[in-house]
């Protein structure tokens, strides 16, 4: 069974691999750090000993997707982890427009192409799995998040919406939309981490049963469960407020 994750070098990404390659799986491991990439290859090799290629690529980039895709050299992947995204946190008037609208290259426009070469790559070789990365953020709106959230929207709608489109094709289509994880995302979006975050290993564990259950949404963790839940009770004034309380605290 093959299975491609995009930003694998760290984070949750390089969990899912090593989830999936404990459980047997070949992998592709994409991003856009080579030095990195050749890191994670070389442990899962070692410690697994599975079948590990890497590909060094920049999603945001317009012909990313179908390069990905013709680099597969007519492997058939059972499993596509859209894991890649970036975020940056602050007041929306005074962060840097280029750095938000690569994010929403990468989170929105850079998903959607390759989850439609995902989906046409499956037809072809008999079905697979789709697992899209969201976030608990996308549940509400995000002061001082705000592309970040509203990218995660994105996901979330597409990937439910997808999930109706495609019964009965052999194509299952998955979201996970996790809370505050321990990894190097927070530092890079310019805010500290949360306390209660969950370790991207129990995330990816979390992630990798409900896939194979194939369960629409996947919400790791009971308090981010209830977090959700909230959301969906609390007018979006109300949960705009609670986050930017959060935020605010969080920005360095």
């Amino acid at each position: 069974m093959w299975v491609v994750v995009t930003g694998a070098s760290s984070g949750i990404g390089l969990e899912l691999a090593r989830v999936f390659a404990e459980h047997g799986c070949h992998l592709f491991l994409v991003a856009r750090n080579m030095q990195q990439l050749e890191k994670a290859a070389s442990e899962l090799r070692k410690t697994y000993g599975t079948d590990v290629r890497v590909l060094q690529k920049d999603l945001t980039e317009p012909n990313a997707a179908d390069e990905l895709f013709a680099q597969l050299n007519g492997t058939g992947v059972d499993i596509f982890v859209n894991n890649a995204a970036s975020g940056i946190c602050g007041a929306f008037a005074d962060t840097d427009v280029h750095k938000q609208v690569e994010t929403i290259c990468l989170n929105t426009e850079a998903l959607t192409r390759l989850t439609k070469c995902a989906i046409v790559h499956m037809h072809k070789h008999g079905g697979g799995k789709i697992l899209n990365v969201a976030s608990t953020g996308a549940y509400q709106p995000g002061p001082y998040t705000a592309v970040y959230y509203a990218t995660k929207a994105y996901v979330l709608s597409f990937t439910q919406a997808l999930r109706h489109e495609l019964k009965g094709s052999g194509i299952c289509i998955c979201v996970l939309c996790p809370g505050a994880t321990a990894t190097d995302f927070a530092r890079r979006a310019g805010k500290r981490q949360l306390k209660c975050a969950m370790t991207a290993r129990a995330v990816a564990q979390i992630a990798y049963k409900g896939l194979i259950k194939k369960r629409g949404v996947i919400i790791p963790g009971i308090w981010n469960k209830i977090a959700v839940f909230g959301s969906k009770l609390l007018p979006g004034k109300i949960s705009a407020a609670i986050v930017a309380r959060i935020q605010r605290r969080l920005i360095v």
